[in-house]
């Protein structure tokens, strides 16, 4: 059993969304792959309200409840998938308050990206996220798993991936069990 811990982010929370049909998936490939202890986080339960700390995150003084579970969830990642779609070529609006809600937590942890939409697959908002991953010292990969046209994908309520949709999958845990005990040694 592996040491690494892998936090699978749910980030959209649009009632009648495919994401943690998408994320299930995921989650089976990446507890088969054996690299990783597979937790996952799905901001529609997490229900953060936009950022309501009063204390910048980069202090860590947290006040609210929701703040300090999702703080303990992202810190014992050692590292990050995060499912997400596109919204207006970009980050859906929950998923970006959740990055912004910590910092430190996200240092120094490789993540990656399955993103999924219509024709572009989502990798708009995939590329979105660098700007804040850079800031947040989070170390985006780019090895990711990107499904256009999603909704062909479910059938009877399950995804069913393409040869080339699991082969990412694959090359994408390769990576992050590569890259995280490396970056582990950054955050001692």
């Amino acid at each position: 059993m592996s040491e690494l811990n892998l936090l699978v982010v749910v980030g959209s929370t649009r009632p009648g969304r495919v994401g943690p049909t998408v994320a299930e998936w995921f989650v089976d490939v990446a507890k088969a792959h054996g690299g990783f202890q597979v937790t996952v986080a799905d901001l529609a339960e997490e229900n953060l309200p936009l950022l309501d700390e009063p204390h910048h995150p980069r202090l860590q003084n947290y006040q609210n409840d929701h703040t300090m579970r999702w703080s303990e969830k992202v810190a014992a990642a050692d590292a990050i998938v995060f499912v997400i779609p596109e919204y207006n070529f970009g980050l859906g609006a929950a998923f970006k308050n959740a990055l912004d809600y910590l910092h430190a937590e996200w240092n120094y942890k490789p993540a990656s990206v399955v993103s999924y939409g219509g024709v572009s697959a989502g990798t708009r908002s995939a590329l979105a996220l660098t700007g804040a991953a850079y800031a947040l010292r989070m170390w985006l990969l780019p090895a990711a798993v990107n499904i256009p046209f999603v909704h062909s994908n479910v059938v009877e309520g399950q995804f069913q991936p393409t040869d080339i949709t699991s082969a990412a999958a694959t090359t994408m845990l390769d990576e992050l069990a590569r890259v995280a005990p490396a970056l582990k040694a950054l955050r001692s």
